[in-house]
């Protein structure tokens, strides 16, 4: 069994250590956050990741199979019209999944 000083030390170091880590990545880059690659990454980021999420989802795309390609060309013609409708990224990304997986998992199933 260790010391019990052993043991008070051991605690008190995490205890120290804990918050100054989670506390460490926001104090470092809030002199970031006004850059202008921060300013810039902030505009071009969803475009990004929207067209990341089309590559993904175009991929594996086979028109000669209708059971698999009619889900993903309406979700995909869905997630365009309410992205373009509403211009929340979140919004787009998480109700064209539903749309593809109801589909898929449903109508063409």
């Amino acid at each position: 069994m260790p010391d019990t000083g052993y043991l008070i030390a051991a605690v008190a170091t995490a205890v120290a250590v804990t918050p100054a880590l989670r506390a460490l990545p926001f104090a470092a880059l809030a002199p970031l956050r006004s850059s202008p690659l921060a300013v810039y990454l902030n505009k071009a980021m969803p475009v990004g990741v929207m067209a990341v999420l089309a590559v993904y989802t175009l991929r594996g795309f086979d028109p000669h199979v209708p059971d698999r390609a009619w889900p993903t060309v309406i979700a995909l013609v869905f997630t365009v019209a309410l992205h373009l409708w509403r211009r929340n990224l979140l919004l787009s990304v998480l109700a064209g999944t539903v749309v593809h997986v109801l589909l898929a998992s449903t109508v063409f199933d």
